[in-house]
């Protein structure tokens, strides 16, 4: 299940709002909302933000959440995922750098 979903599904909970309301709120098919919630479905960034928005959550963690499930579902299942991961860290620090 993904970790996104799982907290976005707190979030609504502790917010009060049902899964409908919180649907219609951002503009998305309730049940869309709810695979997602269940991680049937991935997320878009701009869903998690508009969401944290309504939630009046920062979106920062979860937005982190997003972009590194992103990265396990691509490379979980490659040789050489993790050498993968290590070069692509280097080159993010190489060209934040320049």
């Amino acid at each position: 299940m993904s970790t996104v979903g799982i907290k976005l599904r707190e979030l609504r909970e502790k917010t009060g709002l049902s899964l409908r309301k919180a649907a219609v709120q951002v503009d998305i098919d309730v049940a869309i909302l709810s695979k997602m919630e269940r991680g049937e479905r991935k997320f878009t960034k701009e869903i998690i933000i508009r969401l944290s928005e309504l939630y009046n959550f920062n979106p920062e963690n979860l937005i982190i959440d997003f972009l590194s499930e992103k990265v396990v579902y691509d490379l979980k299942d490659e040789e050489f995922g993790l050498k993968a991961l290590k070069v692509a860290e280097q080159k993010i620090k190489y060209n934040k750098a320049n």
